[in-house]
This record gives structure tokens, C-alpha cells and sequence, in this order.
């Protein structure tokens, strides 16, 4: 099959790949839309730790069934389906105690295992899901950075009577400020960049922009009190330091974003008991694919609006583009036509 394949770090072409074929349990798709994201600039940066070259990646990934193993009976040929990506052991003691997305030993397909940058992607049945009808493919490959939305969301216990301030308005921010408007609360995005805060607002999220006064202005906008949750979506190590002194007493904290291997994050101590805030890490989802392909198809969901495609075989192109000018393109999406 044709492929988009990593050979090495800022070493992507388009070549031939062994085509899968099925075990009993697997699924065979023919992709038809692969969402571009943080990790898969990472693969082609070099700065992805687990990927293994040469690689297909690619992990936000919706296609066609045109194939299944013989004891698969949940999906059938010629069904759009989408893909979670995430591969837990199922024997780790996350995975013993309900969080397998804390997997000891995760595999991620895109990652480890062939992704979505391919004419076909073979997935196991049980992390396959049926596109509700009327769902493009181009607005189904969202599903999963939704997901991350949604757990972010369900981890900082959301609701509508919450101000939400959500650090980062990339694309994994503009899910979470997706997924907090849906559940009413008042959602407050900031970002260094201006094109990402108007995209933000654009979605409905009020804006501040992240300068030296960004405290002082969510105290004024909270009383005085800080914001009720603070969501980190920016991979900052400073900005991931700041949400304990603009989240409020009582509050909640959730870190999406993440740091390079061996990092560190330093916080005031006094502040853990003075405050007695929660400080939630939040790792990919957790049963959130059917939630999130519900808002895809209520139109609640706006993000796609905002994105580009490109055609799949231009991969090599588009990477390098994007490796020399970061902000060329806010979400893209590779398509096959």
C-alpha cells in the first residue's frame, strides 16, 4: 500500500508499505481523513521518545471498513468508522483498577504500531467506532483530540456554575473550550497569540491575552476569588507553574500539556494547604469516543470549521512547511481524494 512513512527525524516520504491484513479480531480500514498532530511533529522533529523508525504515523484517524476478522461482528465493510488509538495492556495495575489510559505498557497506533498516514490501518474491533450518520469523514477525524477535551473536562469536574481558564489556545485548547462551553460554564482562553485567542472567541470563549497583567485581570473578572478551574494546555513548564497562584482556594487544576522527559515543575508548598487545591493530571480519555462523536454530530462542536486539509500524499511538503513556520496552519487534517 502507499504511505506517508518517517524514515528518520525530518525524514518523511511517500513509499510503499506491507498492506495488513486482519487477525480474527482486527479491522481492516481504508483511511479516508488523518488529523496532524502534536506527536506526529514530534515523530518528525525527533523528539517523540517512544517512535521506532520508520514509521507510519498518524493516530487521528477516520475511514471505511473493507475488512474484518472472523470473530468480529461489531463493524462491517463499507461502515465509517473511527479509531481510538490507545492500546492498554490490560494487565498493569492502571489497567487492573479501570485507568487503562495510565497503561504501564501503552502502545499507541500511530506511534507503535502503523498509523493513519496510509492508504489502510489495521485496528483491533474493540477500538473501532461507528460514525454517526450524516458525519463527514474530514469532521470525524475529530473525535479523538475531543476525547482529550472531554477527559480534561470530566477530570476538573466541570459544570456549568464553574469559570473555567483554560492556559492555551492550540489544538488541544480549543477542544477543552469546546467541551467546557457545552457544559455551560464560562469559559475564559488566553494565548500568546492573538490569531489563536480570536479563534477562541470565535467558539465563544471570552479572551485575555497571556501577558504579565493575565493574574491580575482573571482576579478582577472573579472578584477577587481566582478562577474556580484552570486547565494547562500549553506544555509550558513556567505556565504549568503559574495556575497555582491564578486558580482559586478550593480549586481545581488539571494538566493536559506536556513536558519533555525529565522536566520539572516547581510549585509553592504553602500554597497546596493554604489553598487546598486539587491538581489533576489528565492522560489522553477514558471512554470518551462515544461522547464525542455525539457532539460531532449535534453540531455543538465548531472546531472542524476552523482547520485545513491537505491531501495525504503532500505529507513530506506540509511537515516541512510547518517545521519552518509553526503557525502556518492551526489544525490541519490530511485527506486521501
Amino acid at each position: 500500500m502507499k504511505a506517508a512513512i518517517f524514515d528518520a527525524p525530518h525524514e518523511l516520504r511517500v513509499g510503499s508499505w506491507p498492506t495488513p491484513e486482519p487477525g480474527s479480531k482486527d479491522v481492516l480500514i481504508s483511511v479516508n481523513a488523518a488529523g496532524i498532530c502534536a506527536g506526529d511533529l514530534y515523530i518528525y522533529s525527533g523528539k517523540n521518545p517512544y517512535a521506532e523508525y520508520p514509521i507510519i504515523g498518524g493516530h487521528e484517524v477516520c475511514g471505511t471498513v473493507v475488512k474484518v476478522g472472523s470473530h468480529v461482528h461489531t463493524v462491517a465493510p463499507g461502515q465509517l468508522v473511527v479509531v481510538e488509538p490507545f492500546l492498554p495492556c490490560g494487565k498493569c495495575y492502571p489497567c487492573r483498577v479501570g485507568k487503562p489510559n495510565c497503561c504501564a505498557n501503552l502502545q499507541i497506533i500511530g506511534v507503535h504500531r502503523p498509523g493513519g498516514y496510509a492508504e489502510y490501518l489495521l485496528a483491533p474491533a474493540t477500538n473501532v467506532h461507528l460514525v454517526p450518520s450524516g458525519v463527514s469523514p474530514f469532521r470525524a477525524s475529530f473525535a479523538e483530540p475531543i476525547t482529550i477535551g472531554l477527559h480534561a473536562c470530566q477530570r476538573g469536574q466541570v459544570s456549568a456554575a464553574d469559570y473555567v481558564l483554560v492556559l492555551g489556545c492550540g489544538p488541544i485548547g480549543l477542544a477543552i473550550i469546546e467541551v467546557a462551553l457545552v457544559r455551560g460554564a464560562r469559559v475564559v482562553a488566553t494565548d500568546v497569540l492573538d490569531s489563536r485567542r480570536n479563534i477562541a472567541q470565535r467558539l465563544g470563549a471570552e479572551t485575555l491575552k497571556a501577558d504579565e497583567k493575565l493574574i491580575e485581570n482573571v482576579f478582577a473578572q472573579t472578584g477577587g476569588e481566582g478562577a474556580p478551574v484552570v486547565i494547562e494546555a500549553t506544555g509550558n513548564p513556567a505556565v504549568m507553574q503559574s495556575t497555582i497562584n491564578v486558580v482559586a482556594a478550593g480549586g481545581r487544576i488539571v494538566i493536559v500539556g506536556l513536558v519533555a522527559k525529565g522536566v520539572h515543575v516547581s510549585l509553592p508548598g504553602l500554597e497546596f494547604t493554604r489553598k487546598e487545591v486539587s491538581i489533576y493530571g489528565s492522560r489522553t480519555e477514558l471512554g470518551c469516543f462515544p461522547e464525542a462523536l455525539a457532539l460531532l454530530a449535534s453540531d455543538k462542536i465548531k472546531y472542524p470549521e476552523h482547520a485545513s486539509d491537505f491531501d495525504l500524499w503532500s505529507a513530506p511538503a506540509v511537515f516541512a512547511e510547518i517545521a519552518r513556520n509553526p503557525s502556518m496552519v492551526h489544525k490541519g487534517v490530511f485527506v486521501i481524494h
